[in-house]
């Protein structure tokens, strides 16, 4: 038995990991979905710390961060490393120490009283699903969680790392890691890539292929 724990992107709960979970408890596996606290004035720093108190009680997880969650993991996993069998970015990856989710986005989206609304329009990459799904079930996201720096050490590195790529190949990972500093850690050290050709949300367009590089 092996021990997910899955940690979403901006606007989502659990809930968002709810058909990729069901083939990996079908298969015997322990899944903890992560449903990050999104009130008001909450940060990166409280997401990591609720997330490595998770951690600390259990061993040999395969520590999974879709999007933003890939910010969360890393520095988890950078504090309790022992906890780790293997940390799984989904269209995500390590950020540098010091580097903001909206560092890397490029953009300080609009946030009206601290906190930034569910897109009412699906973005870009939000393909081969309905947005309604986010729409209506997602929740405001706390704008101190795209402004906060990451903080993290080497002790990450250590650990296992996989990267499922859905928006772009590795082939175009590995340009871009090249010209982009943001992309570096992204094929610095030993990776396993693999790739879902679908976009930035598989676990809505594409949940039995995710599980299915979740298990393998």
């Amino acid at each position: 038995m092996t021990t997910y724990v899955l940690v979403p992107g901006f606007w989502l709960g659990g809930w968002a990991w709810d058909e990729v979970a069901a083939p990996l408890r079908a298969a015997g596996h322990d899944v903890h979905q992560i449903s990050p606290d999104l009130s008001p004035g909450t940060g990166v720093a409280d997401h990591v710390g609720r997330l490595v108190g998770l951690l600390e009680r259990l061993d040999g997880v395969v520590l999974v961060g879709h999007s933003y969650g890939g910010l969360v993991v890393t520095a988890a996993a950078d504090r309790v490393p022992q906890r780790i069998s293997r940390l799984v970015y989904v269209d995500s990856g390590p950020l540098p120490d010091g580097m903001s989710q909206a560092d890397f986005d490029g953009a300080r989206p609009s946030a009206p009283g601290g906190m930034i609304p569910v897109p009412d329009r699906a973005p870009p990459g939000a393909t081969g699903f309905d947005w309604a799904v986010v729409r209506e079930r997602g929740r405001p996201q706390p704008a101190a969680t795209a402004t906060d720096p990451v903080r993290h050490g080497g002790a990450w590195k250590a650990v296992p790392r996989t990267a499922i790529l859905c928006s772009f190949p590795e082939t175009r990972l590995r340009e871009m890691a090249a010209q982009v500093p943001a992309f570096g850690l992204m094929t610095e050290g030993e990776w396993v890539y693999r790739e879902i050709r679908t976009g930035h949300w598989p676990m809505f367009s594409e949940p039995g292929a995710l599980a299915g590089a979740l298990l393998h």
